[in-house]
């Protein structure tokens, strides 16, 4: 790929899977030393095993949960102690529950808030003092396009992440020049949920098989498919190098182009 983040260091939240799992593996490959985390240990175990197998740099994982504060100061401090610094922040989280507005309680709203904004809150906070003494200090946030256009019945997701866009663009400002900050906003990728989804719909009889399933999911998208995780992850391979080194508070879509439409 030739970004070259040799010797520098990642942490990727919510990273044993899905996207975040992507773009540490770009990461890792491009030369970076890279940290996964996530709740469930097994899991986290498998991923950097799956991560090792593409690395040039070192990969390492911390069980976390990243609505904890404890934990939040955790990770970064073990980051920081494995590769004494850390350059660059990707902050990765799973989705709310998806429902309609009126079948959402109180606590939802909290629930999703705390996950979504304040992990990156939490962890931008805990990693400043490192970005800042780097030299190519950065932070990306993983979103949604849902921040651009609302999916029915994910109303959570549609309303709560648009938080984070509003973080960004406040860091971008506030944090500059030391420290970069960008968005990405992904659309459909061939995700373990979108997986989850096909293989639901071939029990179904939605589709004769996955391939026709994931076809389907593909149709309205300009480039006519979904996308591969790790596109999204050498999207934040460049964000997070030196060639887009005059590239901050932008809020990038990687959607194969639906929100054109």
């Amino acid at each position: 790929m030739g970004f070259d983040h040799d010797g520098e260091t990642a942490l990727v939240t919510a990273s044993t899977s899905g996207l975040g799992k992507a773009s540490a593996t770009a990461l890792a490959a491009d030369g970076a030393n890279v940290v996964l985390c996530g709740r469930d240990e097994d899991r986290l175990e498998s991923a950097i095993a799956d991560v090792r197998e593409e690395a040039v740099g070192d990969v390492e994982g911390v069980s976390a949960d990243i609505t904890d504060p404890d934990d939040i100061e955790a990770l970064v401090d073990a980051t920081v102690g494995s590769f004494d610094g850390l350059d660059h922040l990707v902050c990765s989280a799973g989705g709310p529950p998806s429902r309609p507005f009126l079948d959402t309680g109180e606590s939802d709203w909290y629930d999703a808030y705390d996950l979504l904004v304040m992990s990156v809150v939490r962890a931008v906070n805990a990693a400043h003092p490192h970005l800042a003494a780097s030299d190519a200090g950065t932070v990306t946030a993983i979103t949604s396009t849902t921040v651009e256009r609302p999916i029915e019945g994910l109303v959570l997701s549609n309303a709560v992440r648009r938080g984070v866009i509003g973080l960004v663009e406040t860091l971008a400002v506030e944090l500059a020049p030391d420290v970069r900050a960008n968005a990405v906003l992904p659309g459909t990728f061939e995700t373990p949920r979108i997986g989850s989804l096909v293989e639901e719909g071939v029990e179904r009889g939605d589709y004769a098989d996955y391939e026709e399933g994931i076809e389907a999911w593909g149709s309205g998208i300009p480039q006519e498919r979904v996308g591969d995780p790790r596109e999204l992850g050498d999207v934040i391979a460049f964000l997070t190098s030196d060639r887009a080194s005059y590239v901050n508070g932008v809020s990038l879509p990687v959607d194969g182009g639906v929100l054109l439409e």
